[in-house]
């Protein structure tokens, strides 16, 4: 790995860990990154599970206000969603994904049609009667983390967004650290029986470190409603990248 491959790396994990922390699309910066600094499709996705696993730290370190009184909350949901990510990750090795890659467009557009109506679906979600458990959606989610991956965040950060009356900083926090949880167990299951490139990956998390330590403090001083429809429209933008893609 020359000079330039490694300044790239570190300031795509900068980039990364913003892009995560205040969007959820980490991936969609970190992922051609590692492309373009020479890993082969299958490493790059491996290699990218594991450098960010960072994520989580820089955002707990960045958003303990957010933070703050969330503990049960996000012990409670990392289980699911992590028990989701191994199952996820045990999948990928055994099944392949071009099937899969069909379905992925759709899922990321629900995830930013829920952002944009959020304040309706909370309220059908909060109605007295049955509705169908939040944590279902976390361990389907943590499946899909752990399984493809491509805004993943997105998706969580609509279903615990449509489940709880809070500020978008707040589930944002949540989400990160609770994907972190799904994203760890993937990130050991490939550590252990994969390509990992190891070097690309430290210097990507590296980045990643500084980049989600940043992001909660720019979530907190953006007007909740127009950072939504920016996340809405970049999710929209990466859904029809993958449909083109899987085409």
């Amino acid at each position: 790995m020359d000079h330039q491959q490694a300044a790239l790396l570190l300031l795509g994990g900068v980039g990364c860990g913003l892009t995560g922390s205040i969007a959820g699309l980490a991936s969609l910066v970190s992922y051609p990154v590692l492309l373009a600094a020479g890993l082969p499709p299958v490493a790059a996705s491996m290699t990218n599970t594991v450098a960010l696993v960072a994520a989580p730290a820089g955002m707990v370190a960045g958003a303990r206000r957010e933070l703050r009184g969330q503990r049960r909350r996000i012990l409670r949901a990392s289980g699911v969603c992590t028990a989701g990510g191994i199952t996820g990750g045990v999948l990928l090795m055994s099944t392949p994904s071009t099937a899969f890659e069909v379905i992925v467009p759709f899922l990321i557009v629900l995830g930013a049609l829920a952002l944009l109506f959020r304040e309706g679906l909370r309220d059908w979600y909060t109605r007295p009667g049955w509705r169908p458990p939040l944590g279902i959606a976390i361990f389907l989610i943590g499946v899909y983390g752990g399984y493809f991956g491509a805004a993943a965040g997105v998706l969580l950060l609509a279903a615990m967004g449509v489940a709880a009356v809070e500020p978008l900083a707040v589930t944002n926090a949540v989400k990160t650290v609770v994907l972190g949880a799904a994203n760890l167990a993937a990130a050991l299951l490939y550590a252990l029986t994969g390509p990992v490139a190891w070097s690309a990956a430290a210097l990507l998390a590296a980045g990643c470190l500084v980049g989600s330590w940043i992001g909660p403090a720019v979530v907190r001083r953006t007007p909740e409603r127009p950072l939504r429809v920016i996340i809405a429209v970049a999710a929209v933008g990466l859904a029809v990248y993958l449909w083109w893609k899987a085409a």
